[in-house]
């Protein structure tokens, strides 16, 4: 990636429906694009986010040579609802009648990506959907609610429906956050630092592996002790996030299952196989909450897909590979495997 990074742009959709009833006056898009789109538009990429971050924070594998190539193709790096760039909370008035945000979930998202990338960009139909975690079930979800929209889809540490072990990982965050005393039952009063350092030292335990920490992988990272890495790192990871953003992406996920919405009625059988794309559906071996037997169980009801698995100490943060530049050069190849079908 290079050092400065492309304009932010945003795109608007107005009386936006969301399923779950709500309508948003004027749904907001943020996006990026790299790279050059072709002259038959055929070598398009769509790049969602995933939990806690915005697109700057997850563009450093976008670059020559990098795991997806601006040099050969159009990537659409887009937030999801939710993460303060797009529609979020923190950008959003509560509902004068509940006193509740509007709540997202994947439908909404990729239904008015779709809509970004057809309508306003005039691309039929996507080379690749790469996603991580909850950008992974959102490619997912571009493959089971537009079929005919994408030809490839890679996942790296996600699934299409949230399991109920990770529903519960979720949930503790949110019960971590709301402990700081400004929440007052519904909203933050004021910045919760508090809650905010202690979300992030539970994180530390779930997105790293116990081997990250047996092997003391932290000490190569530059740090004495796990104390000091956890507290350099972890404690602060999440400082910068309005936690009511952090809130409403915890809604999406828990609730992320690509057979829930009026198309599959909950038919998850229905849902994956309606999947027609290439799809590479990857496991970190040692992920804690998108567990490697659920990605290869769901890979298997997919017509064309692949399940594949990175061995790692890294765990969750494994599909994220900044700071391990092995697994990014066996991600780098697997995608390439897949873009060369």
């Amino acid at each position: 990636m290079t050092d400065t990074l492309p304009r932010l742009q945003t795109y608007k959709i107005a009386d936006f429906p969301l399923q779950s009833g709500d309508v948003l006056p004027e749904a907001t898009l943020a996006y990026r694009t790299y790279g050059t789109l072709n002259a038959d538009r055929s070598n398009a990429i769509i790049y969602p986010t995933s939990y806690g971050v915005v697109d700057a924070d997850v563009a450093w594998l976008i670059g020559a040579g990098r795991i997806l190539d601006p040099t050969r193709y159009f990537i659409v790096a887009v937030n999801m609802f939710g993460n303060g760039a797009s529609s979020s909370p923190s950008t959003m008035q509560r509902d004068p009648v509940t006193g509740r945000f509007a709540r997202f979930s994947h439908v909404d998202n990729v239904t008015a990506q779709h809509r970004l990338i057809t309508d306003h960009l005039g691309i039929d139909r996507l080379a690749l959907a790469y996603g991580w975690s909850m950008g992974a079930q959102q490619a997912l979800h571009w493959g089971a609610l537009f079929p005919d929209a994408v030809a490839r889809i890679f996942t790296i540490c996600g699934t299409a429906k949230t399991s109920v072990h990770n529903w519960v990982f979720l949930d503790s965050l949110r019960a971590t956050l709301i402990t700081d005393p400004a929440w007052d039952g519904q909203k933050f009063t004021a910045h919760p630092e508090r809650g905010l350092s202690a979300f992030g030292r539970v994180y530390a335990g779930w997105a790293l592996s116990q081997a990250f920490y047996r092997e003391r992988v932290f000490e190569k990272l530059g740090y004495s002790d796990v104390a000091a890495y956890l507290s350099a790192t972890w404690d602060k990871a999440f400082l910068h996030r309005d936690p009511h953003n952090l809130l409403s992406l915890i809604d999406t996920w828990q609730c992320s299952d690509i057979s829930a919405n009026d198309r599959f009625g909950g038919d998850m059988d229905a849902a994956l196989g309606a999947i027609t794309a290439r799809v590479v559906h990857m496991a970190a071996s040692t992920d804690l909450y998108f567990r490697a037997r659920d990605i290869r169980a769901e890979a298997a009801r997919i017509l064309n897909g692949h399940y594949a698995e990175m061995t790692t100490v890294w765990g969750h943060r494994g599909g994220n590979p900044q700071q391990s530049p092995a697994d990014e050069v066996f991600l780098r190849k697997a995608v390439e495997g897949l873009l060369g079908t």
